[in-house]
């Protein structure tokens, strides 16, 4: 993936360091307010004067950086690289210092209406797991600054890091619309509507989600987000057609029942009538072998149990 995104390289300086220098600088200007009251010197003015101004120019220089954090530096304008390093530091106090995360976040995509393959309204939901990789692409590519800025309160001088990341959790959220009805589309419910061999939103399983990942990556590169894993959590008919489904997958169901119930109804039969020939119990003609086997195949088939009637004749009464 090509990218702009580099690392800080210019002036950095210890925060320890830099703190230490900074308290010294609070006794001097101290003394120096002192010597000013008592002589009202050009030399002991000019020194205040400095001593203030570079109290005030480092104190806002300092910044403490977490694991999976980033500082995109930006000076008057111009990106001077990405700052991943961990610790406590101080840097040109001139420097906006643009904190990301990196770390790993969940998005929950609340189920959508869209028409599968083959034209049915389905409800579908998605969960995917996303994080930042580029931090150039997230803060330049894309608009995320003034949506982040916007969601700002009144009273903050600029988006904090987490006006930031809900601004980029917006991006994934639209993008991830897009790409979920462009998958659901490309396939149909399940099988019953289809070749058995060809892959549904139902039975797909992993396939699927693979095919989701791949298209989420396409669409977020753009903003330096990556997709590490995304799931369909949620799949059903439209309440305009469910009951109608419902009622198709009833039928199919008793039609399967059916076909095994006489599959093994017809084994048994077959295995009646070779076991009493084997046995030499009786001999049957073609006509009572007939009447057997119907007889046979209504009492197995039958949804109810069958009531017997007792024969008290001979064979042929």
């Amino acid at each position: 993936m090509n990218t702009k995104e580099f690392q800080y390289q210019s002036m950095l300086v210890n925060g320890f360091l830099m703190l230490f220098l900074n308290l010294l600088v609070i006794p001097a200007l101290v003394v120096s307010s002192f010597l000013v009251f008592g002589s009202e010197s050009a030399v002991t003015i000019a020194a205040t004067v400095l001593l203030s101004i570079l109290f005030i120019l480092i104190t806002p220089g300092y910044f403490s950086q977490e694991p999976n954090e980033a500082r995109v530096m930006v000076f008057f304008g111009k990106y001077e690289g990405t700052f991943t390093s961990t610790g406590f530091f101080w840097v040109n106090p001139f420097m906006n210092k643009k904190k990301l995360s990196f770390r790993a976040r969940n998005l929950d995509v609340v189920p959508i209406k869209v028409n599968d393959k083959i034209g049915n309204p389905i409800l579908i939901g998605l969960v995917l797991v996303w994080k930042l990789r580029d931090s150039y692409k997230a803060m330049f590519e894309i608009d995320s600054q003034t949506m982040a800025d916007n969601s700002a309160k009144p009273n903050q001088v600029s988006a904090t890091v987490a006006g930031r990341m809900n601004a980029f959790e917006e991006f994934v959220r639209i993008q991830s619309d897009a790409a979920l009805r462009q998958v659901a589309g490309l396939y149909a419910y399940d099988d019953s509507e289809t070749d058995a061999a060809e892959l549904t939103l139902r039975g797909g399983g992993d396939e699927i989600n693979e095919e989701l990942v791949l298209k989420l990556n396409e669409r977020l590169s753009m903003a330096g987000i990556e997709v590490l894993e995304a799931r369909i959590n949620y799949l059903a008919y439209a309440p305009e057609i469910a009951a109608v489904m419902l009622r198709r997958q009833q039928a199919s169901a008793i039609i399967s029942a059916r076909e095994k119930i006489v599959e093994g109804a017809v084994s048994m039969v077959k295995m009646a009538l070779e076991k009493l020939s084997a046995d030499q119990v009786v001999e049957l003609d073609e006509e009572k072998k007939a009447a057997m086997v119907s007889n046979l195949l209504v009492v197995l088939c039958a949804d109810e149990a069958a009531q017997p009637v007792v024969n008290t004749g001979t064979l042929n009464h």
